[in-house]
């Protein structure tokens, strides 16, 4: 079945909308002519976000609580009309050695990043079936296509989604629903605070994503790197001998860009609300 890729009228559900990436999405898409109604832990931040950017509806939604992901998408096709779109965004980064991670940090890393995408887009497929279309959109990472020091436990969650949602894709070919994976390189959002980046490559900007959904709303297709350069870079390591791409990648500063390059002043503030109540 060929879906209508106009997005005006769209309803578009986004969660961890309240800032970032998802707002930048959530703000572009509003331009476009969707209806968006964003989910978010930070019910307050999300309200006052989605009143500034003029979206038709925002709540607060915990990803990884069943309860509330179906209250959420409940709400929203009571407020706006069954969901058309549904952008699993909501993510965390902490960052550190692995040996330093508490166990409740990969516990809530894994739980938000992995789970909540598992949850809702089974939510959103068991809606979008009897209609016969839809389309799930799940923010992964390009680290989902290779490795880092400092970011095991958020490598896994972002490979995991990135297998899980081609999976889904094929399994769901030809009914209708479309599953697509968007993955960012370094973002100029909280989630990269204190970090310096790769050397030599420019970080991209939340609205970069933004279009990168954008588009593959309009025109769906499997995966979109964002940014393409970051992209090919990465893709080039599969074809070099290992030893070869890991040399070029402490070149590029990439062996310690989330360990030991860590200003760690100025990320606490983004690290104590990733990491939440951990007791």
């Amino acid at each position: 079945m060929k879906q209508d890729t106009s997005l005006r009228g769209k309803v578009i559900a986004i969660t961890g909308g309240a800032r970032g990436i998802g707002l930048a999405t959530a703000t572009a898409l509003h331009q476009q002519g969707a209806r968006v109604a964003i989910g978010d832990i930070d019910a307050q931040a999300a309200e006052s976000s989605a009143a500034a950017a003029g979206l038709a509806m925002s709540a607060k939604l915990d990803v990884t609580d069943p309860v509330s992901f179906t209250a959420f998408l409940d709400e929203v096709e009571r407020t706006l009309g069954p969901v058309d779109v549904l952008i699993n965004n909501a993510g965390i980064m902490p960052v550190g050695r692995l040996a330093d991670e508490p166990d409740a940090v990969t516990r809530r890393i894994l739980d938000i990043n992995t789970y909540g995408v598992i949850l809702g887009s089974k939510l959103a497929v068991q809606r979008m079936i009897p209609r016969g279309r839809g389309h799930v959109v799940n923010v992964a990472s390009l680290a989902a296509e290779t490795y880092a020091p400092g970011l095991a436990t958020y490598g896994a969650s972002k490979w995991a989604v990135l297998g899980f949602t081609e999976a889904a894709r094929v399994e769901y070919r030809g009914s209708g629903i479309e599953f697509s994976a968007v993955l960012p390189s370094f973002v100029n959002t909280e989630l990269t605070s204190g970090t310096k980046g790769i050397k030599g490559i420019r970080n991209v900007e939340p609205e970069d994503i933004a279009a990168g959904i954008v588009s593959v709303i309009e025109h769906p297709r499997p995966i979109v790197r964002v940014s393409r350069v970051v992209g090919a870079l990465i893709g080039a390591q599969k074809f070099l001998p290992r030893t070869v791409g890991e040399t070029v990648g402490r070149w590029l500063g990439g062996h310690d860009v989330f360990t030991d390059a860590v200003d760690t002043a100025a990320r606490k503030a983004y690290e104590d609300r990733a990491r939440g109540p951990l007791n």
